[in-house]
């Protein structure tokens, strides 16, 4: 089964969990699975109008998904995807 890293910064929304395995043969169905799971991410990996953040850093090795097939991005059994959050801020020199 196909698993997930949360970063520290989004753990509260999952109890705690580091890593959580989850069902799906995509990364899209991979995080439907997942906030059906814990609701509350969802505003931390899709905008209003339903489409997935620019925010949300999604990598399948040391790939983002983006530069793969996006949410159709097909997983393996012992896939792991990994959350990494976007930072932002900072000052103009």
């Amino acid at each position: 089964m196909p698993s997930i890293k949360i970063p520290t910064p989004l753990r509260p929304y999952t109890e705690g969990k580091q890593i959580i395995s989850i069902e799906g043969e995509t990364v899209g169905e991979a995080l439907s699975f997942l906030l059906s799971l814990h609701p509350e991410l969802k505003e931390h990996f899709y905008k209003e109008d339903g489409q997935l953040s620019r925010f949300a850093n999604i990598f399948l090795g040391n790939k983002h998904i983006i530069t793969l097939q996006d949410l159709e991005t097909p997983l393996l059994e012992e896939d792991i995807l990994r959350i990494i959050p976007s930072i932002a801020g900072g000052i103009d020199l």
